[in-house]
């Protein structure tokens, strides 16, 4: 009779230990599978339309047709011609006089405003509540409701300053060149701190109270402990809401365009309404693509430059 051969039998200790060399990789081909929806969904709604931008933004010549696009020549000439444009160049100072009107008053309002709220008083939750409407406001209605308010004729901003007899008579507000970027900067302070005072009320309510009983225990103010408290504590925060609507601001299209159409006489004409006039009322989407690429290419300069910050630990 043959020899019957019979396989050596595995040592426990070898299987479990085959077993756990194999399992990382199970865990990584798990975790692959289950990160490939969302990253078909990033290319398909980011990186795809990223690089239409691009391939467009190479397209020289004017059209609306989509279509039609792939006839036009290729070459460096929307670039060129909006480098010589002296009008993008005011944009871009328009773009930063609007951008740094309208975010520092609203930090400040915000900031003020969360101090307020993080005390224990009655009726808080609601002003709480009341608090966030602002922001939640669609920018068209704000425009409009601001077009109103500023009115040269019946606005009550105009009827309020001749009563206290800072004026004498109305001025058209959204009509004017020295005016102008001052009305549109109002109504976007106005949608834009609510954000800042939620951020800021977030991340006071995580200090730990053990920091201020420490520091009236070290016999320091309530200015002392704002400044080596709360501020420290809310520093990183803060200045992620600043990046954040910095970059909102900087493509803020619905309030400037209702309110003043970027006139009168471009004096409140921004980036993203050039963007938008040179796409839709010139009909150069070659021009526009690569403005808009400009502004991303800005913006992400802007938030590289604060991530050391924002990766700065306090406590």
């Amino acid at each position: 009779m043959p020899a019957v051969t019979t396989m050596p039998a595995l040592d426990p200790q070898e299987s479990a230990a085959r077993r756990r060399a194999w399992w990382p990789a199970r865990r990584t081909v798990l975790a692959y599978g289950l990160l490939a929806p969302a990253f078909a969904a990033v290319v398909f709604l980011i990186a795809y339309p990223l690089y239409l931008a691009l391939a467009v933004s190479f397209r020289e010549g004017r059209t609306m047709n989509l279509a039609r696009l792939d006839r036009l020549p290729v070459g460096w000439g929307n670039y060129a011609r909006v480098f010589d444009d002296p009008a993008l160049w005011s944009a871009f100072a328009r773009s930063a006089v609007y951008v740094g009107g309208a975010i520092v008053p609203a930090f400040v309002i915000g900031l003020l405003l969360a101090l307020l709220l993080n005390r224990v008083f009655p009726g808080r939750r609601w002003l709480r509540s009341v608090m966030m409407l602002p922001w939640a406001v669609p920018g068209v209605v704000v425009s409009i409701a601001f077009l109103w308010l500023f009115d040269g004729s019946y606005g009550v901003v105009n009827s309020l300053l001749r009563r206290v007899g800072v004026l004498d008579e109305g001025i058209a507000w959204f009509a004017r060149q020295d005016t102008a970027m001052l009305a549109v900067v109002v109504p976007t302070v106005w949608k834009a701190f609510p954000f800042f005072a939620l951020t800021a009320l977030a991340a006071m309510q995580a200090i730990p109270l053990a920091l201020y009983e420490a520091a009236r225990i070290d016999g320091a103010g309530a200015l002392a402990q704002h400044r080596y408290v709360t501020w420290p504590g809310i520093r990183g925060p803060m200045l992620l809401a600043l990046i954040l609507n910095a970059l909102w601001a900087l493509k803020e299209l619905d309030i400037v365009y209702v309110t003043t159409g970027g006139g009168p006489a471009g004096a409140t004409e921004t980036l993203a309404l050039r963007i938008y006039f040179e796409a839709f009322q010139y009909f150069r989407l070659g021009s526009a693509s690569a403005l808009g690429l400009m502004l991303m290419v800005l913006c992400a300069v802007l938030v590289l430059l604060a991530l050391p910050r924002l990766r700065q630990r306090f406590f």
